[in-house]
């Protein structure tokens, strides 16, 4: 039987994770059973979230198992199908294996390659795409005029995010850690302004400088020092939609920040945390609406593709180090 490569958890990791934590197995592709796909990966997605799933303990979804393939989003192309719903070629979208060859019984959903390119159904038209969507409309409501702060502006969420608040008539202020992702945000994106938190000697004054009127909304994606300071120009009725936290995630130890509910309390802010797949019913609403922003060229997004299977942890332990612009990918294999 033909054979491929998988990789598995190998241990926890203790702060930032290291590639010895991954372990690399070389099996069988098993045969097919009725009813089941096997599927080429093309694109695999690595994410912040994964890191939280490497830890023990309760979340929205169960943590990654010990010595088993760590799973997340993958773009595919069918190989083989006892599936009446898929056919050999068929491109699809689900949440597999890190693995060269996936067997699925058909979780699968079918992509149309002539809507976007087939990496974009992993960023801006799938997870982060989403993410950013539901995220500032339903929870920060925005209206035109608003003063709105995206922390990971850079980000594959953060830098949808801007660009729909601009979409809907407000100012937007970028925070990233290089010149060069700032620049971007501004030229390209529409960015009103940018702070640049590796460099900067006071973000909380240069937040104050670039948002004179205070923040109606903020998304938040770091936390850490970042949303300490911006908690502090957070307007009356201010939302916070509250998406991530990379900035904790390797923490080794609980840190003990300032304590929030006060300015919660006076200002009446709403912080309000959230998953992507709360939404899951209104999906294809807003895919038709990024995808019809997208085509008409008033959404721009970037990727970040690293080629290789061998190449997916590095790529991954990238994004703690902020390597990435936009989208983080490693592409795998062509199709055929």
């Amino acid at each position: 039987m033909a054979k491929q490569r998988e990789i598995k958890l190998a241990s926890r990791p203790q702060g930032m994770p290291s590639q010895d934590n991954f372990l690399f197995e070389t099996v069988e592709i098993p045969a097919l059973q009725a009813d089941e796909v096997l599927v080429k990966s093309l694109y695999i997605s690595v994410d912040p979230y994964m890191r939280g799933r490497m830890n023990e303990g309760k979340s929205y979804v169960p943590p990654y198992a010990l010595g088993e393939v760590i799973t997340g989003g993958v773009v595919g192309q069918v190989v083989e199908s006892k599936n009446d719903r898929f056919q050999t070629g068929d491109f699809v979208l689900g949440e597999l294996g890190w693995r060269e060859f996936n067997v699925s019984k058909g979780r699968l959903t079918k992509l149309n390659p002539q809507l976007a390119p087939l990496s974009a159904f992993l960023g801006v038209l799938g997870m982060p795409g989403l993410t950013a969507y539901f995220g500032l409309l339903d929870i920060g409501q925005p209206k035109e005029g608003e003063t709105v702060v995206v922390s990971g502006a850079a980000g594959a969420v953060g830098m949808i995010v801007g660009q729909i608040a601009k979409l809907k008539g407000c100012r937007v202020v970028g925070i990233a850690g290089s010149d060069e992702k700032n620049q971007y945000l501004v030229s390209e994106l529409g960015f009103d302004a940018t702070i640049n938190y590796k460099t900067s000697p006071s973000i909380r004054k240069e937040l104050a400088e670039l948002c004179p009127q205070g923040v109606d909304i903020y998304f938040d994606n770091v936390g850490g020092d970042i949303t300490d300071a911006v908690f502090l120009q957070l307007n009356d009725f201010a939302r916070v939609a509250l998406c991530g936290q990379i900035a904790l995630y390797n923490t080794e130890k609980v840190e003990v920040g300032p304590r929030i509910l006060p300015i919660l309390l006076v200002r009446r802010a709403l912080l309000k945390g959230f998953i992507v797949s709360d939404y899951q019913s209104q999906y294809s609403v807003a895919m038709q609406e990024l995808g019809k922003w997208l085509q008409e060229g008033q959404l721009k997004y970037r990727e970040t593709i690293v080629e290789g299977f061998e190449n997916i942890p590095e790529a991954f332990l990238g994004l703690f180090r902020g390597e990435n612009v936009g989208k983080q990918l490693v592409k795998v294999a062509d199709p055929f």
